[in-house]
């Protein structure tokens, strides 16, 4: 078991190097993408690597020239690895839009690196509208034939059906591991799941797989209740990987996140594509269109769902005592959708907390404080009710 999570770790710590040396071992191409709603089965169809491109932990320094210091840590990373060349394995850069800090960094990376290959495609964002899946099929169809102009391939049906089958079963066995942390029957750490979220957008999809289903066969099951440690849903972090330190303190602090909707986590393997809808197309396009039925995201506008709504319900089926939001400091999607978050949940009388993050760090002292005492207030509230039950 722990072999296994040791390469999980490997590649999420240090992803570039791992994808270049895939790219040397298989001699095969790799393209990256920008989270969170680009359909990478596309690129594993052409036989390329895709990669997410990740939130780097260094300081940034040329990039910092380059992008508005109020733009988020993830936006303000990729542009500075972008000015330090960073990225130059990559052969190519694929993007879809989730914000405006995405867009202008689009627009830097075109600038300071016009040799890079940067292909930009508009998903749209109202998911309910009667053209939504049209314009979506369109869309997918306009990146196909740019990754295969870019690669030289041709990307057929029969390609694209196993990719899909592929990715289906790499987030199936994710699912898994987090069903089973949700009913406690193993005791994976929450960074341990991002290691194993974060590997999977740099490793290859079936290399990976092999790994989950090795890792599966070896975890050892406990039916043993929970420990008198307080349940925790933790939200937020919509592009990128908070830092491993802020998952471990809050599990420091007599806590245990049972459950998320991280980025680096569940968000990111909550939805299938249907394998039974005939064109492979328009089956990524549905999944891409009914994404916000399985974790909402404000980056796409559905008046059907509400994340505040889903998020108590998602509390109360993992069985979490309370919420911590962790929000990336100039996030303008999760920044507009909070205040309806906070009412919602002081509404209800569901305790949370919210933690603002940044790229360059935060005050780890201040926030296990903040920590802390969340955990006893939702001890308090519980010996309060068993008193009075």
């Amino acid at each position: 078991m722990n072999t296994v999570l040791d390469k999980f770790a490997q590649a999420a710590q240090r992803p570039y190097e791992h994808v270049k040396a895939w790219k040397q071992e298989r001699g095969v191409k790799a393209v990256g993408t920008l989270p969170m709603h680009f359909p990478a089965e596309i690129i594993h169809a052409t036989g390329a690597l895709p990669v997410i491109v990740q939130e780097m932990p260094d300081a940034i320094t040329s990039g910092g020239g380059a992008m508005y210091p109020f733009f988020c840590g993830y936006t303000r990373s990729i542009v500075d690895q972008v000015t330090e060349d960073q990225l130059g394995f990559l052969d190519a850069i694929m993007f879809t839009d989730h914000c405006v800090q995405l867009l202008s960094a689009a627009d830097v990376i075109r600038i300071s690196r016009p040799e890079t290959t940067i292909h930009f495609h508009q998903l749209i964002a109202s998911l309910r509208q009667p053209w939504s899946l049209e314009s979506s099929v369109k869309t997918l169809r306009e990146l196909v034939a740019d990754l295969e102009e870019v690669l030289g391939v041709v990307v057929t049906e029969e390609a694209l059906r196993h990719s899909i089958s592929v990715f289906n079963e790499n987030r199936r066995l994710i699912r898994d591991l987090y069903q089973m942390r949700r009913t406690g029957q193993i005791q994976l750490r929450a960074s341990q799941m991002q290691h194993i979220v974060k590997s999977s957008m740099v490793m290859d999809k079936e290399t990976h797989n092999a790994l989950l289903r090795e890792l599966i066969a070896s975890l050892k099951t406990s039916t043993a209740p929970r420990s008198d440690e307080v349940a925790i849903f933790v939200s937020g972090h919509l592009c990128h990987a908070p830092r491993p330190e802020i998952l471990d303190l809050i599990e420091d602090c007599g806590a245990t996140i049972v459950d998320d909707d991280l980025y680096t986590g569940y968000r990111y393997v909550s939805t299938d594509v249907d394998a039974g809808i005939g064109d492979p197309i328009v089956a990524l396009a549905t999944a891409y269109i009914r994404k916000n039925d399985n974790v909402p995201c404000p980056t796409r506008i559905d008046p059907e769902v509400d994340w505040e709504e889903w998020l108590l319900g998602a509390v109360d089926r993992c069985g979490a005592q309370g919420l911590v939001v962790l929000l990336v400091k100039f996030c303008e999607p999760h920044y507009f959708a909070y205040p309806r978050i906070k009412a919602a949940f002081e509404r209800n009388e569901v305790p949370h907390l919210m933690i603002e993050t940044e790229h360059d760090g935060v005050a780890m002292e201040n926030v296990r404080t903040k920590v802390e005492s969340f955990v006893e207030m939702i001890k308090v509230q519980r010996a309060a009710r068993a008193v009075a039950a």
